[in-house]
């Protein structure tokens, strides 16, 4: 039986992504990946991570993958644009304010409408969270706020801050991505077991320059290893 490996926020730095999956993490087709949505904007490489995704699914690579925030702005900004003649429409100009430019370069077009349909259709087919016998994992969090956290939708994208109840999730303990955190508070998390959440995103795409931050990270839900990646697409 293999090893449950779950990987945050990769922000098209698919250099950093491959050497953590192929050399690191040494995936094999008796684990399982857990992907935490956010696979697009800020880094140069946004098409290549999804298309290395679908390679290695098509492989027989077990990959599971959610939605993030990013995924759902190039959704809405593609579907918008595709009804226009001329100009951006609101939602592009939102998105271009968070690294849509890298994201169109990679693709090799100048307006959303021009992706290829394909990738829309792969982003669309992520889920919103995944519901394992101990953890939860969701791309932002969970609205805990409401009764059943589990139908808010969008805070699983979005949500920045938010108080673990577990027992509105059976106990379970949260991991996520989204905003990121200093390396060491990260091992915090990962160190304190009264924690009711685990939060992994390291911001990859700040690079080396950003002491305690700028790497991709995974961590092994069986061992509870964390691994690290250093920045190797800047």
């Amino acid at each position: 039986m293999g090893n449950r490996w779950v990987i945050p926020d990769i922000h098209g730095c698919f250099k950093t992504f491959k050497s953590l999956v192929e050399r690191e993490i040494g995936l094999t087709k008796e684990d399982t990946l857990y992907l935490l949505g956010d696979y697009i904007d800020r880094g140069e490489n946004s098409k290549e991570v999804i298309d290395y995704i679908i390679h290695i699914t098509e492989e027989s690579y077990n990959v599971n993958y959610l939605i993030g925030n990013h995924e759902k702005y190039c959704i809405d900004a593609w579907e918008a644009d595709r009804n226009r003649l001329l100009g951006r429409s609101r939602v592009e100009r939102d998105w271009r304010k968070h690294g849509a430019a890298n994201t169109l370069k990679s693709f090799e077009v100048n307006r959303p409408r021009k992706i290829n349909q394909k990738y829309i259709d792969w982003m669309k087919q992520g889920k919103y969270y995944i519901e394992l016998e101990e953890y939860v994992l969701v791309h932002a969090g969970l609205n805990f706020k409401i009764i059943n956290p589990f139908e808010d939708l969008y805070s699983m994208m979005w949500i920045r801050d938010f108080k673990v109840n577990r027992d509105k999730i059976g106990g379970k303990k949260v991991i996520h991505g989204h905003i990121p955190m200093e390396l060491s508070m990260i091992n915090l998390f990962l160190d304190n077991p009264n924690y009711g959440f685990i939060a992994l995103d390291n911001g990859v795409y700040y690079g080396n320059s950003n002491a305690g931050f700028g790497n991709l990270t995974a961590f092994n839900l069986d061992t509870k290893e964390l691994l690290v990646q250093h920045n190797l697409d800047l």
